[in-house]
């Protein structure tokens, strides 16, 4: 049975942290727990756009750090993990609808209809790939962030940097898109209050 309760309290809990305790390090089975979590977001198609690139090495901090605009947390955070999207991945069908065909989960016609389906997606603009790409890794990007709180751990998720920089410093292939930079760590002080707009701000009832 699913803690309602608890789910709350970490969602509420979760915020922004940009300063963090320098000496923390995650053991390498919270750090897999937390994108093994990531990893069961939903996806276009359950081709799970996301890749995870994680960085824990010093040398590769400081190699990050001018691509983020010098922002501290990327070297005082225990673990930065580069979210990135698959632009790609209608190549990946097989690997995802294949076994299920051969497992008699679904039918030949159904595979062939589903995969026939993302390649004509895929084939119809040039944009299409990134757009999903961008949107299914985001999804994966929450859940991981919320993973960590859950945890003990907090994040940031980090939007301003040089993507065509880190691509480049890091091997990235252009078939992935940098999504966004994600610190992860303990917090050494607080994160900065924030509000929230009501919800009658927010929510339109059927139409506007």
């Amino acid at each position: 049975m699913i803690m309602t309760t608890h789910i709350d309290e970490v969602m509420r809990a979760r915020h922004s942290v940009r300063k963090y305790d320098a000496d923390v390090r995650i053991p390498e089975a919270d750090l897999q727990h937390i994108l093994e979590m990531a990893a069961t977001a939903p996806s276009s198609w359950n081709l799970q756009h996301w890749r995870f690139l994680t960085i824990q090495e010093a040398a590769n901090k400081q190699r990050l750090l001018p691509i983020a605009y010098n922002q501290q947390q990327i070297v005082d955070s225990s673990a930065v993990i580069v979210i990135l999207g698959d632009a790609e991945a209608n190549l990946v069908a097989g690997d995802v609808y294949g076994p299920a065909l051969a497992s008699g989960y679904i039918s030949q016609q159904v595979h062939d209809t589903l995969v026939g389906n993302i390649e004509q997606a895929y084939a119809s603009s040039s944009a299409f790939g990134r757009e999903e790409a961008i949107r299914n890794a985001s999804l994966a990007a929450m859940q991981l962030m919320l993973a960590a709180k859950a945890k003990g751990y907090d994040t940031c998720p980090i939007g301003g940097f040089n993507r065509e920089q880190l691509a480049e410093a890091f091997n990235i292939p252009t078939r992935y898109v940098p999504v966004m930079i994600i610190t992860v760590g303990q917090a050494s002080a607080p994160a900065h209050g924030t509000g929230r707009f009501p919800l009658t701000h927010s929510v339109i009832n059927e139409t506007f």
